[in-house]
């Protein structure tokens, strides 16, 4: 579990393919422990190897191909946070490093000291579960593993402002319009919307006076 709070902004080291996987190397200028859990890019990977400062993270084919780890090479700058311990302050939101969706970089604003990313939705197929179901005004939302608020929808892209320290202490620095970046939702709004849906009828919309009359 992480909080959507970037610790620092690392470099790939080595990004080697293997049979349709992939081994990271990342030096994260601190000690770490084989089988300690850190977000890279928002993605939840396990330390399977270590040397010095140098982290091995061994990327399956699955996370590949959910995933824009697939295109990092040597050098690439990735965020970096390890997971949150027992007893801290929590900051940011509930963030599990289980990547929804790959979006893209729509539109970059800068806004006074602020700038204003516009982000765009992957189509939504009628199989799968729709992301933008998930996607609330003022809810919470990671991007590459970076805790943000929703401030604007406007059908399949959404907004979220940056303030300047998030800017420079995260690789949003470095995004250009037409990027790809890692999606994740909020869990308590996906465990909400399942469970309503498991609860009521299947054939009926939610409304206001269904949930009256259940409770809520």
């Amino acid at each position: 579990m992480f909080t959507g709070l970037i610790e620092s902004v690392y470099k790939v080291v080595s990004a080697t393919g293997q049979k349709g996987s992939l081994v990271l190397q990342i030096n994260l200028g601190q000690a770490v422990k084989i089988g300690e859990s850190v977000s890279i890019n928002g993605v939840c990977l396990t330390v399977a190897g270590i040397k010095g400062n140098i982290a091995q993270f061994d990327v399956s084919g699955e996370t590949l191909s959910k995933t824009t780890l697939k295109s990092l090479k040597i050098g690439s700058s990735v965020n970096i946070e390890r997971a949150m311990t027992a007893g801290e302050r929590f900051g940011g939101h509930f963030v599990q490093g289980h990547i929804d969706a790959i979006g893209k970089v729509k539109k970059i604003e800068k806004k006074g000291d602020f700038w204003m990313f516009t982000f765009e939705t992957p189509k939504e197929s009628a199989s799968a579960d729709k992301i933008s179901d998930y996607i609330i005004s003022k809810g919470s939302i990671a991007i590459d593993g970076v805790s943000l608020t929703i401030a604007d929808i406007q059908r399949q892209n959404f907004s979220v402002s940056i303030i300047p320290t998030t800017f420079e202490k995260t690789i949003f620095r470095n995004y250009k319009v037409g990027d790809s970046v890692n999606i994740e939702t909020d869990i308590l709004c996906r465990i909400v919307k399942k469970q309503l849906g498991n609860i009521l009828p299947k054939k009926q919309n939610l409304a206001i006076g269904k949930l009256k009359e259940m409770g809520f």
